[in-house]
């Protein structure tokens, strides 16, 4: 690397910094005609070697130049830093590292904050080490007395401390302690500043370390906390937003700090939550759903509901100034915002996935204090059930009660109210929605309160759906989503008549709400509608014929054109009301599935849609919300779409190709044959966007299922890019991706068999590890990897068993969880086969397999269970079992180690070890007796007899145990 002096020796030629400097000018100015060629010219610039340094001359030092084009320059020098750093050479590192440090300290405030943003990138690409002086400038500029420097230096710790906060709690060499042990106690005093911008970044830079929770801070967290109850009643309404940001974050990971002072900081949180300031209410808010989410005592809470409920109601109404307001009385005709029009999926191709998230509430896309509210109320609402009724209704019925055109925002709350605590209080509303009368719905309160039966859902239903068709928009909305909450309710009650009537009355009025001249209505009317879809599935089929003709009436409603000039605007009105339609027919169609693949249904839905999909072009992104409805179609009806580019376009197209895959099976064959799709396949697999490699997995995986022998040919590519996937430096932040690339692995094992052997070990080895260390990965992940392990082992027994002893505790472990299915049937073939080639391999996890194959409830097939029985006949044939089966294998009995057995039985525990084994050899002698191995009956009945004869040994012969544990056998038949 180049001495400072080398760096430094680097003077900018004239001629080339007017040149750039003018560049720069003309890229701001607001008039440019061809701002595109003036790009060009500074990208031709970008390639000498010494471009990157004018710009940090320009921005550190150049006199007579604007601070806008200064700051420009340093922009443009972080961006460059991004692609460029790791190549760029030394000297020009150093000297663009000397020229930033003075400019933390720079009297002006823009300069002083793009510096920090160019050192925070710095750090991020080439972390301190590289940058020894950084840290004791840094250090200096916070222990003067200079407000600009203190500033600046906090302005770049700050940023460095939310981009990369493990940076600072790392060892460093040549450094005697991690950086942040030196910045946490600065920060920390800086809470008592008298200047706000160094009490905020201070407390911000602190909070981004509550996760981590270094051990500097963990330490010190009386004086944070000391600090955080300081800035309470800061003035500031950034400071104050952040110490609630604080309490948050605490109560969810740190909660014990907090018992002590939970009364003052809940008290807190009841006063700011009223905030004149929004965000700082918005932030208060969010204490209650982190409280109730991590399962505190609710009797901390309690006391202060009567206090709070009102607050949270108060909150959940839309004020005077809310643009929603503004938004939802527009004229249906008005176009949408380019930003309004967010792509909408309605499945996710997450194999596995029992956590699709939820969008149904998704009323309105920004988040606000009334939907933070409502959020708080939902989850109070199901930590404390009817109890918060007696509170919580007569402030409803005042708000539902209210009359004339000022209080319809309180009955709008209302509903919103209704629908937040539809799931947790859903038993206690019943009493409270006895009476209503006319689409204002005026309410009667039940005034004394006692146990009430549940009932019939008419009370909710005849006082929820008037409201559809109220005058306020905002009111129709709402009870669309407030009506869905109760969809898994109105579809139970379809087993009576009336409450057959009931449903007919709900889909009848989303139905006619689709066709609402409000925009906002219509997506809520979608929205609603898509929910109550997929808990009616079967009930909607005699129902299609209504349905297809509402959905596609509205389809024709939102294409209406219009004349000039307002068929431009229109346009993008269009858009965002198709894309909605779109959601609810790929819903539909996922509901009903074959029902839907009649003549008479396919001649409404498809005619509209394929000419729909013939007008736009491959460039179009309207076009990949229609090919995310044709993928759900396809499952139900063999039909195809085409195929656009882009990454959004690729992720759909990906998608729809896996629909028709599993709609068409082997019919897919000739298709893929005739294409080139296995090429672009596998560049999908290695593509950079995450999203694209997890519907890529997805469509190996079912391909594989189908038609494997068109991907042999690249077989060795397809399973060298997924077994990456299994052991990345993020797996958490890559969970699906690796989840698809497991589960299409063991679907390609099953059938290309031995030809794993290449990258066998290497799979097994990255799928051994998650099994080992499955904290924050999710259930999905964890049950693919247990049935990709066991199809490996099925396949290539002779390669995996010399391994299992290391991974049979906890691939066992994970097995046992996974529900009854042909893929589980694959694991235990491979567990099978791997004992055959290797049966002392699992001596040592014997129990652990007892228990895998007692979380059976029926073995449906006939050969697998008799490869079981003969697994474990082997075991009580075999010798060795009477040897090493001892009593550290035997499960934990009522909470006891065997460690704490011993304690307090003594040796009798030891003595008696041989005795257990041979009566476990007896009943797996007995195992091949029982009918479709329902021995999940059985085994804990084995385990309970085993440990009560080690307790009373002396009173209990074990000829006695055996008795009891034959007997068991007999129930279990």
């Amino acid at each position: 690397m180049a001495s400072g002096g080398e760096a430094a020796a680097w003077v900018p030629q004239k001629e080339g910094l007017r040149e750039i400097c003018g560049l720069l000018q003309q890229q701001m100015a607001p008039t440019a005609d061809d701002k595109s060629a003036v790009w060009q010219k500074l990208e031709h610039y970008s390639q000498f070697p010494d471009f990157n340094n004018y710009l940090a001359f320009i921005f550190a030092r150049a006199e007579g130049i604007s601070v806008e084009v200064r700051q420009a320059a340093g922009l443009l020098l972080k961006n460059n830093l991004r692609s460029a750093l790791k190549t760029m050479p030394p000297t020009n590192q150093q000297y663009i590292k000397l020229e930033l440090l003075p400019c933390v300290g720079a009297a002006d405030k823009q300069i002083r904050s793009t510096a920090g943003t160019i050192i925070s990138t710095f750090v991020q690409i080439g972390g301190v080490a590289e940058w020894p002086e950084l840290l004791h400038a840094l250090v200096k500029c916070l222990d003067s007395n200079d407000v600009n420097h203190m500033e600046g230096a906090m302005d770049a710790l700050s940023k460095i401390c939310e981009d990369v906060p493990q940076v600072l709690d790392s060892d460093i060499s040549g450094l005697s302690e991690r950086p942040i042990n030196a910045f946490v106690p600065r920060f920390l005093q800086l809470f008592q500043s008298p200047h706000a911008t160094l009490r905020k970044l201070a407390l911000g830079s602190v909070n981004q370390y509550v996760m981590l929770m270094p051990t500097v801070l963990s330490v010190s967290m009386d004086k944070y906390l000391q600090g955080l109850f300081l800035l309470a009643n800061d003035p500031t309404p950034e400071v104050r937003k952040l110490v609630c940001a604080a309490f948050v974050q605490l109560i969810e990971v740190r909660s014990s700090v907090l018992e002590p002072h939970l009364r003052n900081v809940i008290e807190y949180m009841l006063v700011v939550n009223k905030d004149q300031d929004d965000e700082v209410a918005l932030e208060a808010c969010e204490f209650w759903s982190a409280y109730c989410e991590a399962e505190l005592p609710p009797e901390n809470l309690r006391e202060f509901l009567p206090r709070l409920l009102p607050i949270l109601l108060s909150n959940m109404a839309y004020s005077d100034d809310d643009e929603s307001i503004v938004e939802a009385e527009e004229d249906g005709s008005l176009p949408d915002r380019e930003q309004d029009l967010k792509p909408r999926f309605h499945a996710s191709r997450f194999h596995g996935s029992e956590d699709v998230e939820d969008e149904d509430d998704d009323i309105v896309n920004v988040w606000n204090l009334r939907k933070c509210s409502a959020a708080a109320l939902d989850f109070i609402s199901n930590v404390f059930g009817d109890e918060i009724l007696p509170t919580l209704m007569p402030i409803v019925q005042a708000k539902l009660s209210a009359t004339g055109d000022e209080a319809w925002k309180d009955r709008e709350a209302a509903v919103l109210a209704f629908g937040a605590i539809g799931e947790g209080c859903i038993n206690g509303l019943y009493p409270h929605l006895s009476e209503h009368s006319g689409p204002e719905g005026s309410y009667m309160y039940c005034c004394e309160w006692k146990s009430y039966p549940v009932i019939s859902l008419g009370f909710i239903i005849a006082f929820l759906v008037p409201l559809l068709d109220d005058k306020y928009p905002l009111i129709r909305s709402i009870s669309c989503w407030t009506l869905s909450r109760f969809s898994k309710y109105i579809v139970q009650g379809t087993a009576h008549r009336e409450g057959h009537d009931q449903f007919d009355k709900v889909l009848t009025g989303f139905l006619r709400r689709l066709l609402d001249d409000n925009k906002r209505v219509q997506e809520a009317a979608c929205s609603a509608f898509a929910t109550l879809e997929e808990e009616a599935a079967e009930e909607l089929v005699p129902r299609l014929d209504v349905i297809l003709q509402h959905l596609m009436c509205a389809f024709g409603k939102y294409q209406v054109h219009c004349a000039p000039p307002l068929n431009v605007l229109y346009s993008s009105y269009v858009r965002r009301n198709l894309r909605i339609v779109y959601d609810a027919i790929g819903t539909l169609a996922d509901a009903v599935g074959g029902e839907l693949n009649q003549p008479k249904y396919l001649e409404i839905l498809m005619p509209p849609l394929i000419t729909k999909w013939q007008q736009l072009s491959n460039s179009d992104k309207d076009l990949f919300p229609l090919l995310e409805c044709f993928t759900s179609i396809a499952q139900a009806d063999p039909i195809s779409a085409g195929s656009p580019y882009d990454k959004e376009f690729i992720v759909c197209c990906l998608d729809l190709l896996s629909g028709l895959t599993e709609g068409l099976g082997p019919g897919i064959e000739s298709l893929v044959s005739q294409s080139n799709l296995r090429d672009l396949l596998l560049q999908c697999c290695m593509d950079d966007a995450y999203d694209v490699r997890q519907s890529a997995f997805a469509l190996l995986g079912d391909l594989a299922r189908v038609c494997p022998v068109h991907l042999h040919p690249r077989l060795a590519e397809f399973l060298d890019v997924s077994a990456k996937q299994l052991n990345p430096p993020k797996l958490k932040e890559t969970v699906s991706v690796a989840n698809n690339a497991c589960w299409a692995i063991g679907e390609l094992a099953i059938k290309v068999r031995k030809e794993m052997s290449p990258v066998v070990l290497t799979v097994v080895s990255a799928l051994v590890l998650i099994l080992q260390h499955p904290e924050g990965l999710n259930k999905s992940l964890i049950e693919n990897t247990a049935i990709t392990l066991g199809r490996l082992a099925w396949v290539c027994p002779e390669l995996v068993s010399p391994h299992m002893e290391h991974f049979m505790q906890s691939w066992c472990i994970a097995l046992s969880m996974i529900r009854d299915d042909i893929e589980k049937e694959d694991a235990f073939r491979g567990l099978c086969a791997m004992v055959r080639a290797n049966p002392s391999g699992a001596l040592n996890s014997l129990v652990f397999m007892c228990k895998a194959i007692a979380s059976w409830h029926e073995i449906r097939s006939e050969d697998l269970h008799n490869e079981v029985c003969q697994v474990l006949h082997g075991y009580k044939q075999n010798e060795l079992m009477t040897t090493h089966c001892s009593l550290e294998m035997l499960p934990d009995a009522q909470g006891w180690s065997m460690g704490t057995m011993h304690v307090r039985f003594g040796a009798t525990c030891e003595g008696q070890a041989t005795e257990v084994s041979t009566t476990m050899i007896l009943v797996l002698e007995n195992f091949h007796c029982m009918p479709s191995c329902k021995i999940h009956t059985v085994i804990p009945v084995i385990w309970s007899c085993c440990f009560l004869a080690l307790i009373i040994g002396g009173i209990f012969s074990w000829g006695c145990i055996w008795a009891m544990i034959s007997s068991s056998f007999l129930i279990g038949s």
